[in-house]
């Protein structure tokens, strides 16, 4: 029973996480496909590229919360079951990982998602939450001196399996955060590539406009003959 309750927690979990908010609710505003706008991802940070400020934060909630529920709903529907607390604990953090494998990879979309990181910081504030305030605070730091979005991104994800480790956390958590970190690692790596290239955008930049055509000032008809 056991282990029918991790695969079902696995797979409620993913079905869960692979809801793509940025493309409901971009289609619901009249925007049409977030897949084709910007980068074609379906997270807050290809939603903002719409121009509205308020899907892109709705997104980025949605995001988050849909990893944290799967996390919490699995732990809560084991621990009602009779379940034992720690084993309960395991079995949310299985349906909090497949939200956020759902999420990068939706059975809807072709298995093309999101990045994971509003994810990522769902499930870790629903779990081991310190380690959702480590990364946090690495990733506001970081993206804060070098205004590299996806930077912040890359540090808080290799921070949290090495804080998890270096506090003391059960072997659980250390797998969880380095397992989606890796994952995280490997769904920026054109950003890595854009960031040792020096061509990856910051926080904040304007896109450059196009240099508008003029046309050649008219001249007069020569008169000479």
């Amino acid at each position: 029973m056991l282990v029918v309750s991790f695969i079902l927690a696995a797979i409620g979990g993913y079905l869960l996480g692979s809801v793509p908010f940025g493309l409901v609710l971009v289609r619901a505003a009249g925007l049409g496909d977030i897949r084709q706008i910007g980068s074609g991802n379906i997270g807050a940070t290809n939603v903002l590229r719409t121009g509205r400020k308020d899907l892109a934060l709705a997104t980025l909630l949605l995001d988050a919360l849909k990893a944290g529920i799967a996390l919490v709903l699995a732990r809560w529907i084991a621990g009602a079951a009779g379940v034992p607390e720690t084993t309960a604990y395991q079995i949310g953090l299985v349906a909090g990982a497949a939200a956020f494998i759902g999420h990068c990879y939706p059975v809807w979309l072709g298995f093309k998602g999101g990045k994971g990181i509003a994810t990522f910081f769902g499930v870790l504030f629903a779990g081991p939450w310190p380690l959702g305030v480590i990364a946090g605070v690495t990733w506001l730091a970081v993206a804060t001196i070098w205004r590299y979005s996806s930077l912040g991104s890359l540090c808080a994800a290799l921070v949290a399996p090495i804080a998890a480790a270096v506090a003391g956390f059960g072997w659980e958590e250390v797998a969880f955060t380095g397992v989606l970190g890796l994952l995280i690692f490997w769904r920026h790596r054109s950003n890595i590539m854009r960031l040792r290239a020096g061509t990856e955008p910051r926080i904040g930049d304007k896109k450059e406009e196009p240099p508008v055509a003029t046309a050649p000032p008219a001249t007069e008809p020569s008169t000479e003959t």
